[in-house]
């Protein structure tokens, strides 16, 4: 599980954002911090946390097989903490460890406060997914795809005002928007019609309106994952990485929205992996 380039990724800054909203906690070693497969107790009761390691090591374990080592200034469980999913690996601590975690209100929180570290997280997500897909590709056999998430509507109109008639582009049924492989020049919102996600020759995820694809490789500059093709006619919202940085640093319901997208799209995809087809980490 690689952490993202030094210039994407500061761990001075994770300390700080941690710090502002949570409290540091001390786990022994051989402590099991969270489960594969487990998606935690009610809110209330036992809420799924994203965590920054402060001191020690943590090993990473998916179906039981060690694929990376954590070690200080490191974040991990942020897939399925911001995506609600089912955790894709399980941590456990290797020595005694220091560590500071956050609930999703304590997040939230602390995004309001610095909303530029979505930007941050994103890149360290999608870091991890391109590693996850690069050690298991996705298996072709593997049955069903995801919706995705929709922005809320008062999100979605806000967009639509910022970036004007001249970001409204329509595509016909097949048209290829995105294409794997290729570099990312925009992100698109879905205002009518459907896109269907593939990987390969697998479809993994359909988009409706209101949902978003294609922010990933604006966040880490590298080629597409997937390619996107329009299911229906479509209209799409474009949006540039330049307003996409803007935006993400100065709006924390919409750092939050895409946060949320990334994590459900990291997880989700991540339980799509071959097992059969796993690389050395």
């Amino acid at each position: 599980m690689a952490k993202a380039g030094p210039s994407a990724y500061d761990p001075a800054a994770a300390r700080e954002f941690f710090r502002s909203a949570g409290k540091t906690q001390a786990v022994a070693a051989g402590t099991i911090i969270f489960s594969e497969n487990a998606k935690g107790m009610p809110l209330l009761l036992m809420p799924n946390r994203i965590y920054l390691l402060l001191d020690g090591e943590v090993d990473i374990l998916a179906e039981g097989e060690p694929i990376a080592t954590l070690k200080d200034g490191e974040i991990f469980g942020e897939m399925a903490s911001l995506g609600r999913m089912p955790r894709s690996a399980t941590a456990v601590a290797r020595t005694d460890c220091r560590m500071n975690g956050l609930d999703e209100a304590q997040f939230q929180a602390a995004l309001g406060r610095n909303p530029g570290f979505a930007l941050m997280l994103m890149s360290v997500m999608a870091s991890r997914l391109r590693d996850t897909l690069a050690r298991a590709p996705v298996s072709p056999g593997h049955a069903g795809w995801r919706e995705a998430a929709a922005l809320d509507e008062q999100l979605l109109a806000d967009l639509g005002q910022v970036l004007g008639s001249a970001a409204r582009f329509r595509h016909e049924t097949g048209k290829i928007i995105v294409r794997e492989g290729q570099r990312g020049v925009a992100l698109y919102v879905v205002l009518e019609g459907r896109v269907a996600i593939k990987i390969g020759d697998s479809v993994v995820e359909k988009v409706g309106p209101g949902g978003v694809f294609g922010e990933l490789s604006l966040v880490d500059r590298s080629p597409r994952l997937a390619t996107a093709v329009a299911g229906t006619d479509c209209v799409l919202l474009a949006m540039s990485r330049h307003m996409f940085l803007h935006l993400v640093k100065r709006s924390p319901k919409f750092g939050a929205a895409l946060l949320k997208a990334v994590g459900e799209r990291a997880a989700f995809m991540a339980s799509r992996r071959d097992p059969g087809k796993a690389k050395a980490a």
